[in-house]
């Protein structure tokens, strides 16, 4: 049995301006995931994820991709303790 996880990605390539944030928003919301999004000073996209470890493996697998019109070339990926601190999914600005 799959318990709570937690994820914080930090995702490069063409991932700002190609509504990267909103659309990982709403994946969120559809899998139960919790956590936020934001865009980063040096091009890069931030998102720290916590849930069921299927629906957060399944987001971290959608961020690999993106939407359309984003070109993800990497995601660095760091599993961290959970604590629950979130009762849904933001955009951060």
């Amino acid at each position: 049995m799959m318990g709570d996880t937690r994820k914080h990605l930090i995702i490069e390539g063409r991932v700002q301006g190609v509504w990267f944030r909103e659309s990982t928003r709403r994946q969120a919301v559809s899998l139960g995931v919790s956590g936020w999004v934001k865009n980063r000073p040096e091009g890069t996209v931030e998102a720290l994820l916590e849930g069921p470890e299927d629906a957060v493996l399944r987001l971290v697998a959608w961020c690999g991709k993106g939407p359309s019109a984003a070109n993800v070339t990497g995601i660095h990926e760091t599993e961290e303790p959970w604590r629950g601190e979130f009762d849904a999914f933001h955009v951060l600005y």
